[in-house]
Parts: structure tokens; C-alpha cells; sequence
């Protein structure tokens, strides 16, 4: 998200509910990361909402260079620099009722890790689609990087801190539903 920027207030969007039709119509099973199928899908069958792109957050290193690598970290290591791709979520809401009631929660989910979750706008994705909002887990001092290399026990904090991130999403469908 090089150009993660601070949420933008929801517009009129008239064509919200011909463009979810739209975006919809075009995501195959095989578009989404396995560890996000539940994810994507819940937020997908949620009439507020639908899914623009996310991303699981990889973690590469000496040894594991599959760049879409779900695998966990290795607990002990002497693994010094690891590359991590960041994990994140982008949806379109629509300026609803229930639209602002389900961005009130997601702007909650920082709280978990306010340091490495960050809420708001990327104004690519804001030009592509109105009323886009991105979750995403990456040190704040990084939060404008797609990726970036950190230290071995860094990588783990962010590791636990992404699973907890995706946790935290699942209940928040399960409260919705």
C-alpha cells in the first residue's frame, strides 16, 4: 500500500450495488489465498460490503523463496534477515447504514496491535473504486510498504500479530451473521 493514507468519509455511490454485481461476477475460488477463503467469502456475502484484493502476508528467507509462502515461520532459527510481504484486506462499503455501522467495527480491529494493524484508505485503490478501505499488518514505520526485511524476531511478532489479525476478522463475521 504505498499509498495508504487515512480513511476517506464515505461518498454517495450510486452505482455501488451494479459494481458489487461486477466484482463479484469475476472472483474464481482460485483468486483467493486458502488461509482467507472463509474470510473473503463471509465479507463477500455481506450485502455492505464486497472484496477488492488482500493478501495473507508472506514471510521469505534463506531456504523458503516461494513468495506466496503460508507456511509458519520455523520456531527456532538462526535466521537473521526475513522478507515479509504484507497481509492485508481491501473492501468497497457502501454508505449505508449498515455500511458505517460495519466501518465502525473494522476501524476496532487496530486495537488489537495499534503499533503493526493499521485502518484507512489507499488512494489507488480509492481511484479504482469509491469508499475502499484497507486493513493491513505491518510495523507502522513500514505501513506505506508492500514489503519489507526485518529482523527474525520481528518477523515472529508480526507473524503472531497477522494470525491474531485474521482471528479477529473471523469473529467479527461471525458476529455479523
Amino acid at each position: 500500500m504505498e499509498t495508504f493514507i487515512q480513511p476517506k468519509e464515505l461518498v454517495p455511490n450510486s452505482g455501488y450495488q451494479s459494481q458489487r454485481k461486477r466484482v463479484l461476477a469475476k472472483l474464481s475460488p482460485a483468486m483467493i489465498e486458502k488461509p482467507l477463503a472463509d474470510i473473503v467469502n463471509g465479507f463477500n456475502s455481506l450485502p455492505q460490503c464486497f472484496t477488492l484484493q488482500c493478501c495473507y502476508g508472506h514471510f521469505t528467507y534463506e531456504g523458503q523463496e516461494d513468495p506466496i509462502n503460508v507456511q509458519p515461520l520455523p520456531v527456532r532459527s538462526t535466521l537473521t534477515d526475513v522478507e515479509y510481504r504484507i497481509a492485508y484486506l481491501a473492501l468497497c462499503v457502501e454508505n449505508s447504514t449498515s455500511g458505517k455501522s460495519l466501518l465502525g467495527m473494522l476501524k476496532e480491529i487496530p486495537t488489537v496491535s495499534p503499533d503493526n494493524i493499521q485502518f484507512g484508505s489507499a488512494e489507488w485503490f480509492w481511484q479504482q473504486q469509491i469508499n475502499s478501505y484497507v486493513l493491513q499488518v505491518e510495523p507502522h514505520r513500514f505501513r506505506d510498504e508492500d514489503k519489507v526485511t526485518v529482523e527474525y524476531s520481528e518477523a515472529i511478532f508480526i507473524e503472531k500479530t497477522r494470525n491474531n489479525f485474521f482471528r479477529r476478522l473471523a469473529l467479527l463475521l461471525a458476529e455479523l451473521m
